[in-house]
């Protein structure tokens, strides 16, 4: 919302990660953009080091620091793409020292989810299970869809990632589900079949999830009708498409007011 002439001052936490690595690459890209500070955790190798180094830019003069208050110190907005229990802290730290927040971090718990609620009556915050704006789009489609079938179709999702990520089934996926229950309140999630499971009931959202490959991130959202079906995909094919949401997001709170924001918010 800034229409400021300087550049929007960004710290990345979970900067050695890597969304944060395509983040350095992506501001360094964008003169609108100035990476300023880098958070890590203290057991994290690459703490100490320059962060363009690391992403393959050369030294930015940015390095990586297990102090959180540091690494905020000076930024307009802090991008996060952590760990679930690292995103309490920095809501506070980020509440405290009044730094913008977007997170992408998925699978938090209720605690962290409480911590960014907390942090919202202070600074302006953006959380996103997913920072495409085209799963944005998509979430919105699949609830006009569900209301619009109506309950004589059947929802089932099934999201495919890299044999790499550790939760399941994904953020994004039940951002899906929460957008299907949107129309249909009754639906409910059951995550994988094995055995006589007997005949599908009613009300359930079947959420499945594969593993394997390189894959960045597929979700498709079937509703299944008598004699007909809709299938309702997206398919990222680079992780940049991520980093440039969450960098959407952190031009869109800069100097807006304290709240608890989203990706419609954005589009809207």
């Amino acid at each position: 919302m800034s229409d400021r002439a300087s550049p929007i001052r960004v710290a990345l936490h979970g900067a050695s990660g890597r969304m944060g690595l395509a983040l350095t690459r992506l501001i360094r890209e964008r003169p609108r953009f100035a990476l300023v500070g880098a958070a890590t955790a203290a057991d994290d190798p690459a703490c100490g080091r320059d962060l363009g180094e690391l992403a393959g830019q050369g030294a930015l003069g940015v390095t990586l620091s297990a102090d959180l208050g540091s690494a905020l110190l000076g930024a307009d907005v802090a991008i996060d793409f952590s760990a679930p229990g690292a995103v309490p802290r920095l809501a506070a730290a980020a509440a405290s020292g009044g730094v913008a927040l977007v997170s992408g971090t998925t699978g938090l718990p209720e605690a962290a989810r409480a911590a960014l609620e907390r942090a919202s009556a202070r600074i302006p915050v953006l959380w996103a299970p997913n920072t495409s704006l085209g799963v944005q789009v998509l979430a919105e489609l699949v609830t006009a869809a569900v209301r619009q079938l109506g309950e004589a179709f059947d929802v089932e999702i099934v999201e495919v990632h890299h044999g790499r990520k550790t939760d399941a089934p994904s953020g994004t996926a039940l951002r899906l589900a929460e957008a299907a229950r949107l129309a249909r309140p009754a639906l409910a999630e059951r995550h994988g079949r094995s055995g006589a499971v007997g005949a599908r009931g009613h009300d359930e959202l079947g959420v499945l999830a594969v593993r394997g490959g390189d894959v960045i991130g597929d979700h498709t959202v079937h509703l299944l009708g008598a004699g007909e079906r809709l299938e309702l995909t997206h398919r990222a094919t680079s992780r940049d498409v991520f980093a440039l949401g969450a960098l959407r997001a952190a031009e869109f709170v800069v100097g807006r007011p304290p709240a608890l924001y989203t990706l419609r918010d954005l589009l809207a």
